[in-house]
């Protein structure tokens, strides 16, 4: 009897590991039963801009593509109110013109200021000179008279002196003023490429031909895909645009189903909310290191990918797929 109950587990086992396994034979050839999903070959993943400068924290949406609508290369994907944005950069360029023309007119100040203390230079030159035409007549003149062009002479001199210091002093102190309204200048030119930037990354279009999917999103306690007038964060991911011209099914695989995989085995391809719609395909891609479990440390999953052929409307993206990957045994 005992033995009776030894052989009935021993075949309980077997038939269990067969389903789950999902291996099945038929003409000498073998099929793996795998679970997965579809995904696009190719995609462009929307997010919400992140702009320059502070104060720009939530963007309020203000135009927004429905889900499932083909766009075009360059159409509209979302848009969000940039009126702040248009009104800052209109702010900042008012702000760079008016240190351009502060610039032009210091300049212009500094340009008569310089020509009046060359003039004074000049004059100040011919003083020293007739000086010192006087003081060479000295030889012939009275001592009194000679002793006031010597003096004459030394107050020209430290005359021109200290004009030539005040010119050169004049001169760096224009240079520095210039320079202070050059420096406010470009500040207010950044903010104002900056604001203008913004404006620009309020609308979204599309970078390549393909399909709208809404991502869901936590809001108000609970998921679900961004509105029209809703307030989003920067960095938000709100939509994908998809290419469904080329689909790919994404495949976990058990570490016991791994060692009959091969890359460039023929597989056909199910899904599961299509019964109907089968698929030819092959698998492409398959991870070397398994990731572990988070159920034991022991069991580890690979990755697999599987090519699609062709292309079809009811291909649509996170729609779960059975997989079966054919194997001869011959």
């Amino acid at each position: 009897m005992a033995w009776r109950i030894c052989a009935l587990v021993v075949v309980l086992v077997g038939a269990l590991v067969a389903t789950v396994s999902g291996t099945v034979e038929a003409n000498g050839a073998s099929a793996l039963r795998l679970q997965g999903s579809i995904e696009p070959l190719r995609s462009h993943p929307v997010v919400v801009p992140r702009l320059a400068g502070s104060g720009t924290g939530t963007l309020v949406i203000v135009r927004l593509v429905k889900p499932g609508t083909r766009v075009k290369r360059g159409d509209l994907l979302i848009e969000f109110d940039r009126q702040a944005q248009i009104k800052n950069a209109h702010d900042r360029q008012a702000e760079y013109r008016d240190f351009v023309e502060q610039i032009n007119r210091k300049r212009g100040e500094q340009i008569t200021a310089s020509a009046h203390g060359e003039a004074e230079l000049e004059m100040a030159k011919n003083a020293v000179r007739s000086a010192e035409l006087e003081v060479a007549k000295n030889d012939i003149s009275p001592p009194i008279t000679a002793e006031q062009n010597r003096l004459s002479l030394d107050e020209a001199r430290a005359r021109l002196e200290q004009l030539r210091r005040t010119f050169e002093l004049r001169r760096k102190a224009d240079t520095a003023d210039v320079r202070g309204l050059e420096i406010q200048r470009d500040r207010a030119m950044n903010a104002w490429k900056h604001a203008e930037s913004n404006a620009a990354k309020m609308r979204v279009v599309s970078p390549i031909d393909g399909m709208v999917v809404l991502k869901s999103t936590w809001k108000n306690g609970t998921m679900g895909e961004v509105q029209e007038g809703e307030e989003v964060r920067s960095g938000l991911g709100i939509m994908d645009v998809i290419d469904s011209s080329a689909m790919r099914v994404r495949v976990r695989v058990n570490q016991a189903d791994v060692s009959g995989l091969r890359v460039g085995q023929s597989a056909r391809i199910t899904l599961d909310s299509y019964p109907t719609r089968t698929f030819t395909g092959r698998l492409e891609q398959l991870s070397q290191i398994g990731a572990i479990s988070t159920m034991s440390n022991r069991v580890r999953t690979f990755l697999a990918v599987f090519s699609i052929d062709g292309s079809d409307p009811h291909l649509m993206p996170d729609l779960a797929a059975a997989i079966d990957v054919l194997e001869d045994r011959r």
